[in-house]
């Protein structure tokens, strides 16, 4: 596992041990952050379930200014503090012990870019499933910037846009296995050299290789 771009491009990260975290493949990431370019400069991003914090990371790579990883496993929180130091990220990352689900770890808000990648068997238990998706009612009606951006990362098919905020604006991309779910508060306009659409306007992509 590894940056993918950015100033800290090809430096590799520490993957916490055991399997109670499950990090994203990189060529899933990088799919995802091509479609974050308009957010990423200057970005106060946040990291839930943050693992290795290959996400938050990336972003700081690319050019977010501050951010904040929420995490409780020991192993991971170790793993975390490594790959931040690692990097020279201390000045700009901050770390979190607790329950990414508190809302005392999002406070304040007003957060450009959130990542949610709960573990997937959150997603598969009744109550779990319902705290995580009370999290998104509740990151999306007060922990988002005006025109910020919410990444949901489960697995493919396990959730319906139905279950997500109503007046959200919302896109799904599709990636093997997993679901990519894009839940803003209102549109952004990308800069004139942007590469890749925007996930308000971007339709569902399927990977064809799946895994």
């Amino acid at each position: 596992m590894r940056i993918i771009a950015g100033s800290r491009r090809g430096r590799r990260l520490e993957a916490p041990r055991g399997l109670a975290t499950r990090p994203m493949l990189d060529r899933v990431r990088e799919s995802l952050f091509s479609t974050l370019m308009p957010w990423l400069p200057g970005a106060r991003a946040l990291d839930l379930f943050a693992g290795s914090g290959s996400l938050g990371l990336e972003a700081l790579s690319r050019g977010a200014a501050s951010l904040r990883l929420v995490e409780q496993g020991p192993a991971a929180l170790e793993a975390l503090r490594r790959n931040v130091e690692a990097l020279g990220f201390e000045a700009c990352a901050e770390i979190r012990r607790g329950d990414a689900l508190d809302p005392a770890q999002w406070s304040p808000g007003s957060w450009d870019l959130v990542f949610l990648d709960p573990p997937y068997p959150l997603m598969r238990a009744a109550q779990s499933r319902r705290a995580v998706l009370a999290a998104v009612q509740k990151l999306w009606a007060e922990g988002l910037a005006a025109e910020g951006v919410l990444l949901l990362h489960v697995p493919r098919g396990e959730l319906a846009r139905a279950e997500l905020p109503a007046s959200a604006e919302v896109a799904l991309r599709e990636y093997g296995t997993q679901a990519l779910w894009y839940v803003q508060r209102g549109p952004r306009e990308q800069p004139e050299d942007a590469q890749a659409p925007g996930p308000a306007e971007a339709e569902t992509a399927a990977d064809p290789s799946g895994g």
